[in-house]
C-alpha cells in the first residue's frame, strides 16, 4: 500500500490533481481510513495512474479520459481520432508560421505593420451568366464539405457536366463563422441542367493566393476601394476557388477569386 503522498511521488502527479481525480471518479483511492481520512492506493493502481497522465498528455479531456478508461471499445478509435486532430493543428501551426513569416518581412521592407494589405489588385470585371446546381443552408464554415458532398453525389447521379467553376456565396449582412446564409454552387456546363442561373454583372473583383484565413485582407481591400471609387455593393458577394487543399498543392499556391457586385449610384 502506498500513502496519497507517496503514489504522488512515484506517479509525479499532485496530491491536489489526486484528490481532484478523487472527486471526480476517474482513480479513487483503494482504501480510506475512516478515522483519520487519509488515503491510500496501491501498487497496482500504478499502471492506471501513468495511462491517465498520457492520455491528458495526447490533449484528452479528464471526461474523455473517463469515458475511454471505462470503455475499451472506444480507445483505438479516440486515439487515431486525436491524432488527426493533432496532425491538423500542426498543419495550422505552419500556416500561421508562413504568414508571420511574410508580416516580419512586409514590415522590414515597408516599416509599416499595415502595408501587407496593399497586396491586392482590385478591378473592374463584367461576368458572364453562370448556369449553376447549389445548395443554400444556414451553415458554419466547418459545414462546406458536408455539402459540397450533397451537390457531387447530385453530379453523379444525375450525370450533370460540369464547368469547373466551384462556388460561394454570402447572402448575410453579418459573419457569422457557426451560423450563416451561404450558399454553395457548381458551375454546369449545359443550362438545362442547371437550378439556376447566376446573371452577370459589373463586379469590382481580384485574385486572393493563400489560407482562406487570410480572406478578410482581400474582403477589406475590395471594400476599400468600392468606396473610394464610388460604387455601391448591388448583390451578395461570391468566391470561385480555382485551386484549392483538394488539388494537393502547398497552401500558398491556393487561389480564389472574389467578386462584389457593384454599380455606380
Amino acid at each position: 500500500m502506498l500513502t496519497i503522498g507517496q503514489f504522488s511521488k512515484t506517479c509525479m502527479v499532485t496530491i491536489k490533481t489526486l484528490r481532484h481525480y478523487d472527486k471526480t471518479g476517474l482513480i479513487h483511492p483503494c482504501t480510506v481510513n475512516e478515522e483519520n481520512g487519509y488515503r491510500f492506493y496501491s501498487e497496482e493502481q500504478i499502471p492506471k495512474m501513468l495511462l491517465i497522465k498520457k492520455l491528458k498528455y495526447y490533449g484528452f479531456s479528464l471526461t474523455d479520459i473517463k469515458d475511454m478508461l471505462s470503455d475499451n471499445s472506444i480507445l483505438l478509435s479516440k486515439l487515431k481520432k486525436q491524432k488527426n486532430v493533432l496532425c491538423e493543428s500542426i498543419y495550422d501551426t505552419n500556416i500561421v508560421i508562413k504568414d508571420l513569416e511574410q508580416h516580419i518581412q512586409s514590415l522590414e521592407r515597408t516599416g509599416d505593420i499595415m502595408s501587407y494589405q496593399n497586396n491586392y489588385e482590385i478591378k473592374l470585371t463584367e461576368t458572364t451568366d453562370m448556369p449553376v446546381i447549389s445548395v443554400r443552408q444556414n451553415m458554419s464554415i466547418d459545414d462546406y464539405g458536408k455539402y459540397y458532398g450533397i451537390l457531387y453525389k447530385r453530379v453523379a447521379d444525375e450525370n450533370i457536366v460540369l464547368d469547373g467553376k466551384c462556388m460561394a456565396f454570402y447572402h448575410d449582412k453579418e459573419f457569422d463563422p457557426d451560423n450563416s446564409d451561404i450558399e454553395l454552387a457548381l458551375g454546369v456546363a449545359e443550362k438545362t441542367q442547371s437550378d439556376k442561373t447566376i446573371s452577370g454583372a459589373l463586379c469590382a473583383s481580384t485574385t486572393h493566393f493563400g489560407s482562406y484565413a487570410k480572406l478578410p485582407e482581400a474582403y477589406g481591400a475590395i471594400t476599400r476601394w468600392i468606396s473610394d471609387n464610388g460604387y455601391e455593393i448591388t448583390a451578395p458577394p461570391y468566391e470561385i476557388y480555382v485551386t484549392s487543399h483538394f488539388d494537393k498543392i502547398p497552401v500558398e499556391q491556393w487561389e480564389t477569386q472574389i467578386f462584389f457586385p457593384v454599380n455606380r449610384p
